[in-house]
C-alpha cells in the first residue's frame, strides 16, 4: 500500500514514518512544511506547504497513494484561540484541500481528530455522541470533521487525547516531558486536578491510525489510551517511573491558570470501535516504562 502522511516531522507524524516503513507491505511516503526531522529510512520525503492547494495536487499526482494519514493541524490551543484565522487555515482549509485531492485521486483518508470537539460535561464519549466544543481550536477541529464526513471518498476518523512520547530530536514536547524535565531540574510544578484525560502513547496511536489505514475501515473511531487519570495523577506516576522526587509536585485545580482557551473538564473515550479492528493502547504506566526505555 502507498501511504502518504502529512505533518511527517510532527511526534505522531514521526511514529507513523517509522512504523509503516519498517513494513514491507508499504511504500511511505512523508511530507512536512521544513526540512526531513525523521531519522534515515525506506521512505521518501517531500517538502510540501499543504496550505497550497496546487503543491499538494501535484503532490498527489507524483504519489498516486493509496491512502493518506493526515496529521498535520495547528494543536495549540491558546495559540488557536488568539489566532483564529491561522486555526482556521491550518486545521480546516488545509483539510478541504486535502479531502478534494482524494475525491480526484479517489484516495482512502485516515484524518485526526480530538476529544476537544466535545464539552467535558457528559461523558463518557462514544462514536456517537453529539459535539458541543468549547474553544477555537475545537471547533476548528469539529468543522474539519465535517468536511471530511462530506467528502467523496472513503474515509475513517480518529480521534484522539493528550498525546505523549518521543523523537530521537526532541523538538517536541508534551506533558510527560515537561514533568520529568522539570523534576530532573528540581523545579516545583503544579498540576491540575479537575481536568480528566486518557493519555495516548504516540506508538500506540500510530499503530490505530495504521490499522485504519491498512484495513481501510470506515467511519469514526477513538483511538486513546486506556486510562482516565487527571494530570497530577500523570505527574506522580511520571516521577515514579523516572525514579524523580514526586513531593516536587503540588495538586491545583484550573483556576490557578490563566488560559486563553476553555477546556473541556472531562473527555473520557469508549475504544471499544477500534478494539473491534485490533486496536489495544498500552496502560499509561506501560507506555511511561516503554518511554524510559527509549530514552536510556
Amino acid at each position: 500500500m502507498r501511504i502518504l502522511i502529512t505533518g511527517a516531522n510532527g511526534l505522531l507524524g514521526q511514529k507513523l514514518v517509522n512504523l509503516l516503513s519498517s513494513s514491507e507491505k508499504d511504500e511511505v511516503h512523508a511530507t512536512g512544511r521544513g526540512g526531513n526531522r525523521n531519522l534515515p529510512g525506506p521512505y521518501t520525503y517531500h517538502k510540501v506547504d499543504l496550505t497550497e492547494e496546487g503543491a499538494l495536487h501535484n503532490l498527489f499526482e507524483e504519489i498516486k497513494p493509496d491512502g493518506v494519514i493526515h496529521t498535520a493541524a495547528m494543536t495549540n490551543v491558546d495559540a488557536c484561540e488568539l489566532d483564529p484565522n491561522e486555526c482556521h487555515l491550518q486545521n480546516v482549509a488545509v483539510v478541504e484541500s486535502i479531502v478534494r485531492a482524494c475525491e480526484n485521486f479517489d484516495v482512502f483518508l485516515v484524518h485526526l481528530s480530538t476529544d476537544f470537539i466535545f464539552d467535558g460535561i457528559t461523558g463518557p464519549y462514544d462514536e456517537e455522541s453529539s459535539p458541543n466544543p468549547l474553544s477555537v481550536y475545537g471547533r476548528s477541529k469539529l468543522e474539519a470533521e465535517e468536511v471530511v464526513k462530506a467528502g467523496r471518498m472513503k474515509w475513517a476518523i480518529a480521534r484522539t487525547v493528550l498525546v505523549y512520547g518521543q523523537v530521537h530530536d526532541m523538538s517536541r514536547s508534551n506533558i510527560v516531558l515537561w514533568v520529568k524535565k522539570s523534576l530532573e531540574e528540581g523545579k516545583s510544578i503544579k498540576l491540575i486536578t479537575d481536568q480528566y484525560r486518557m493519555p495516548t502513547f504516540a506508538e500506540d496511536l500510530a499503530r490505530g491510525c495504521a490499522l485504519l489505514a491498512q484495513q481501510q475501515a470506515q467511519g469514526v473511531f477513538n483511538v486513546s489510551g486506556q486510562d482516565y487519570l487527571n494530570p497530577y495523577e500523570m505527574a506522580i506516576q511520571v516521577a515514579d517511573v523516572f525514579e524523580l522526587d514526586g513531593t516536587l509536585i503540588t495538586p491545583t485545580d484550573g483556576t490557578a491558570f490563566t488560559q486563553p482557551a476553555k477546556r473541556p473538564p472531562k473527555t473520557e473515550l469508549i475504544l471499544d470501535k477500534a478494539r473491534s479492528i485490533g486496536y489495544e493502547p498500552h496502560s499509561f504506566s506501560e507506555g511511561l516504562q516503554l518511554l524510559k526505555a527509549q530514552l536510556q
